[in-house]
């Protein structure tokens, strides 16, 4: 069954007609998620021609299915970047995100766009999910975030073992946001074409952007999808991809008063969203690796069991999924694809914190790109020797990979030969697909790429579809 979010239920896109794509350009932006859009506004106010290719609509990828959270308290993150990098790293990150917050909140006062100021709490479940906030604290204080407060007792309709407070952050409708971004990007003469994938990017400024609408040129190209659809780099073995799920309940009163996230299991992300009939319950969690043999609809049903016992009476809504990478440095990667040039940059790896990073990053390539200089940028470097201190989970996370590729070439050619596994072949780098029973696509373990059941690309870092996809009768047995 299709999941979709609230977000884009309540601001539906109809599937666009792929306009012809052509030209030269000062800046080609590809992916119109929440870093495309902000960069492709920033860079057409000052001046510079801008094109912004995107495969689906706007807001069908991974800011469409944000909770989004504006927040600068990010569940334990902090911590987890303070055991790889030192104490001046922390605070640029810490710095980048609160100028993306000020920069969001700003932006939604200007142009009509509904947010609402909420406290964002970690909480703790049990006396192990307390020593992880007691750590995040730490790390806050570190980074410089002073602000942030420990509370015994945390208004949540269950028992908890304390958490970490930060007043005044954000919450929002992300779709809401990102229509806003594309209006005003539009507005200021950028162009933004729907509909159109990114097949190949072709030398170093200029570089040829070759679409399946036609090619354009450009003298930058910035690939914004969060993971990078060139392989140049290998950025994909540098970030673990995962999936998570959302649902939203109507409940007869407000269910919570803030924005909630456990540092422990069960994994639960809480928030509400006000609508015109009263206000939703939002319920999140239950993330895994992308493509993981697991069932996704059982994901699905733990978090409406979990709501139902917390929660009696609420009523579900809407049910949907988001994909994020989650890097093994613990930073987002911003900045050139290769080193020593600057004719195509990257953005992602926002760890599922997109809102506050994907505005850093745009405004960390458009000073770039324009020749100004933000030093807190200096902590999304993508070819800094920070980088090392992802050595030991990437080796972890690339050794999984090659298991993924061995034992899913194994089962498949062992299957042949019995007719018993004709599950497809990822178009990325070849990993075996599994069925997705909760959205009925074809995931990749090795590197998140997914297709539907038909084999058109869903996400990257695959940008061509599958040539053979099993019959609709035999889809249930393949994972």
């Amino acid at each position: 069954m299709p999941l979709t979010s609230l977000w884009n239920d309540r601001r539906p896109h109809v599937e666009p007609v792929p306009p012809a794509v052509t030209g030269d350009w000062d800046v080609v932006v590809v992916g119109a998620g929440i870093t495309g859009l902000t960069l492709a506004g920033l860079l057409a106010r000052a001046g510079r021609s801008v094109l912004v290719v995107e495969a689906r609509h706007v807001g069908a990828g991974t800011t469409g299915g944000s909770t989004a959270k504006v927040s600068l308290l990010q569940g334990t993150h902090y911590s987890r970047i303070a055991r790889r990098h030192p104490t001046s790293v922390l605070r640029r990150y810490a710095e980048a995100n609160a100028e993306g917050l000020a920069w969001i909140d700003r932006f939604c006062g200007e142009h009509g766009v509904d947010r609402q100021r909420r406290p964002a709490y970690t909480y703790a479940n049990g006396a192990q999910g307390a020593r992880a906030v007691r750590s995040e604290l730490d790390a806050l204080h570190r980074a410089g975030l002073e602000q942030a407060t420990w509370v015994d007792e945390v208004p949540l309709p269950f028992p908890t073992a304390g958490a970490v407070r930060m007043d005044d952050q954000l919450q929002l409708d992300p779709v809401e946001l990102i229509d806003a971004l594309a209006a005003d990007a539009r507005a200021h003469g950028a162009v933004v074409a729907e509909g159109v994938r990114v097949r190949q990017v072709h030398g170093h400024g200029p570089s040829r952007v070759v679409t399946e609408a036609g090619d354009a040129r450009a003298a930058t190209v910035v690939v914004a999808t969060n993971m990078p659809i060139l392989d140049r780099g290998a950025f994909f073995a540098r970030a673990e991809p995962a999936r998570s799920y959302s649902l939203a309940f109507r409940t007869a009163e407000p269910a919570v008063d803030g924005m909630y996230l456990s540092a422990d299991q069960p994994s639960r992300s809480l928030r509400d969203a006000p609508d015109a009939d009263g206000t939703l319950l939002l319920v999140g969690g239950e993330g895994h690796q992308v493509g993981a043999a697991t069932s996704e609809a059982e994901h699905v049903d733990r978090i409406r069991s979990w709501t139902a016992e917390h929660f009696p009476g609420a009523v579900e809504t809407h049910a949907w999924s988001a994909q994020d990478y989650l890097t093994h440095s613990g930073l987002p990667y911003v900045g050139p694809l290769l080193p020593g040039s600057d004719a195509v940059l990257v953005a992602g790896g926002y760890s599922k914190w997109g809102l506050t990073n994907g505005v850093a990053a745009a405004l960390a390539l458009s000073g770039r790109i324009l020749g100004g200089h933000q030093e807190w940028a200096s902590a999304y470097e993508p070819w800094s020797t920070r980088e090392l201190s992802g050595i030991p989970t990437g080796l972890r996370v690339n050794a999984n990979v090659a298991l993924e590729m061995t034992t899913g070439w194994f089962h498949k050619l062992t299957g042949a030969v019995s007719g018993g596994d004709s599950r497809p072949v990822c178009t990325h780098l070849g990993g075996v697909l599994r069925w997705n029973d909760a959205e009925d696509s074809w995931d990749c373990p090795l590197h998140g790429s997914r297709f539907g059941a038909d084999g058109r690309v869903l996400e990257g870092p695959a940008t061509c579809p599958l040539k053979n996809v099993p019959a609709e009768q035999d889809v249930a047995t393949e994972r």
